[in-house]
């Protein structure tokens, strides 16, 4: 399926508003190394964080869904299996399993049970329906690293396209900034729950993600506007210059941090605590929200998720990472993963593809449709399907399907016990959630969808959604989940969804 010339950036007028609009995808915006001993040195202030999580898990009963064909996200498949959540968690999952005192039990025979889906790669929220410039606000477009920017602080809980993405399956998603810059900003990792402020869908605990573009998208805007970048040696030197900058001002933290431990050492020391002007506590640098992002990444708290098409460009990001030190957690679209799907695996990086999005610009030009199978395929290969799409986060198990297709058809013998990993396991553990979703495991949280049949297959629909073991969407019963405020009386009740 080739994707729709229009939605390239790099044919767009240098019209400021409409293109900030446009670039609201990395693919419509046209979108290991350990750590150094040196990177993971503290060297940042150490502040309150103000934009925590006031996410809670809600209290539910126990739930036992009884007699489907289970399939993990470990790569395991049970037939007539069991799924016992309690207390928001998964209890147990097997074969003829007790129901608890006052459990729901949900017979699901015929039907099959999964892992919620985890999307590593959306706008929504950033990006809201409707369309419109009031909603345009994934780029911050006035120079080339933005780091600074967090795109939380533009998410609107109220985007209806959380709701489609819930009706799809998905109960955990990466909301970025769009691929318009070299560095873009912060992204977050949320809850698909239907709440008022984006505090109460962060996900507590995941660590933020920094998205980066290489290629078309900042050399083309920028340089469309006679500003560097404007070619893809000026993409790498602005990297550099920004880690090179971000190194510099962690060790201005770091000599602050020396002086102030001999500072406080010597007024604990009697015969050396001189009573004088010139015995005064050093001074703290003065604080760089951009490179305090960067500092972050090297130091492995912020996971690096880099937009990027070529081969030839994700060798050049691998040997940045090397350089600064810094971990990449997936290359994004990764159109030409399949040429270093065993250097991405000996790297420990993800490929966070489409399964047949190719030839819209000239870097998505040398795409397969076997792109995502062939990524899987090395020991340790790490592939995962995600949408960078509002439409597409809706059908995220067909993406997936047609990616096991056109690798049965290449001969790889996929499974739909294997394939599921792309949709749950491997996208946890990109955003560094996988010790907590992303798999039916005992003890993880109750993030799990009812299907009414095979979910790779085109007819699937997922008929109940739990997350953190609550019914938060229920086909049968549309209720069970209220609209987006937005969406209050904009349809007659019932008729709303866009699925």
């Amino acid at each position: 399926m080739q994707h729709p010339p229009a939605r390239d950036a790099s044919r767009r007028p240098a019209v400021i508003p409409l293109l900030a609009l446009l670039l609201s995808a990395c693919a419509t915006a046209p979108q290991s190394q350990a750590p150094t001993q040196q990177a993971t040195t503290a060297t940042t202030p150490t502040t309150p964080a103000p934009y925590t999580s006031t996410y809670k898990v809600p209290a539910s009963g126990a739930t036992l869904i009884r007699g489907a064909t289970v399939l993990t996200g470990t790569g395991a498949r049970i037939d007539g299996g069991d799924v016992l959540i309690v207390g928001g968690k998964i209890a147990a999952v097997g074969n003829q399993l007790s129901a608890p005192a006052g459990a729901t039990t949900i017979e699901a025979n015929g039907r099959w049970v999964t892992p919620g889906l985890i999307d590593v790669h959306s706008h929504l929220g950033v990006y809201s329906s409707p369309g419109v410039d009031a909603h345009s606000d994934g780029n911050e477009m006035v120079d080339p690293v933005t780091a600074q920017a967090w795109a939380e602080h533009a998410l609107w809980p109220q985007d209806p396209g959380f709701q489609t993405a819930l009706e799809g399956g998905v109960t955990t998603m990466q909301i970025l900034p769009g691929s318009g810059n070299l560095i873009g900003g912060r992204g977050v990792t949320v809850k698909n729950v239907h709440v008022t402020t984006y505090q109460a869908m962060k996900f507590p605990g995941a660590p933020q993600g920094l998205k980066m573009a290489c290629g078309e998208n900042p050399k083309n805007f920028y340089g469309g506007k006679g500003q560097a970048p404007m070619t893809r040696m000026g993409n790498v030197a602005g990297y550099r210059q920004a880690f090179a900058d971000a190194q510099a001002y962690r060790e201005e933290w770091n000599k602050y941090r020396r002086e102030l431990a001999a500072y406080e050492k010597k007024q604990k020391d009697p015969a050396g605590n001189k009573k004088d002007e010139d015995n005064k506590p050093p001074s703290p640098p003065k604080r760089d929200l951009k490179s305090d992002t960067l500092v972050g990444a090297m130091n492995g708290e912020i996971l690096v998720h880099i937009h990027c098409y070529r081969a030839d460009e994700m060798a050049i990001m691998i040997d940045l990472s090397k350089e600064f030190g810094f971990k990449i957690a997936a290359f994004h679209h990764a159109v030409e993963a399949y040429k270093i799907a065993d250097v991405l695996a000996q790297q420990g990086i993800c490929g966070a593809e489409w399964a047949d999005w190719w030839g819209f610009k000239m870097e998505a030009f040398d795409g397969v449709m076997e792109n995502l199978a062939l990524t899987d395929l090395p020991r340790n290969g790490c592939a995962i399907v995600h949408s960078d799409s509002a439409e597409g986060i809706q059908r995220l198990n067909q993406e997936a399907a047609k990616a096991m297709a056109r690798g049965n058809r290449a001969g790889l013998n996929i499974s739909r016990e294997h394939a599921m990993i792309w949709l749950t396991q491997n996208p946890a553990k990109a955003l560094g959630i996988d010790k907590v979703t992303g798999t039916l495991e005992t003890g993880k949280a109750g993030d799990v969808v009812i299907w009414n049949s095979d979910p790779f297959s085109v007819y699937a629909l997922a008929e109940q959604v739990f997350i953190d073991g609550v019914l938060t969407y229920d086909r049968a019963h549309p209720p069970t989940q209220p609209p987006s405020d937005f969406m209050l009386g904009q349809f007659e009740t019932g008729k709303g969804s866009a699925q």
